[in-house]
């Protein structure tokens, strides 16, 4: 009875850790994408070409990463 109860509390502690895990990782995401969306709020574009060309940069980016993480 005492193995199962160990067990269930590392199981436990292993969980939480994941769940911290992914939730820290979450907030790096977060936080680089957020700081080149910021980069291209900040910008003073010429017009709405320069714009849509950040804009697309950032998308690329984003698919280039997905695509790397699927790989993995």
């Amino acid at each position: 009875m005492a193995e199962k109860d160990q067990q269930a509390v590392l199981l436990k502690e292993i969980q939480t850790r994941l769940e911290r895990k992914v939730k820290d990782n979450e907030i790096t995401f977060l936080e680089y994408w957020k700081e080149q969306v910021d980069r291209v709020a900040a910008l003073k574009p010429e017009g709405i070409a320069a714009l849509q060309l950040q804009v697309r940069k950032i998308s690329e980016m984003m698919a280039n990463r997905i695509r790397i993480l699927k790989r993995e």
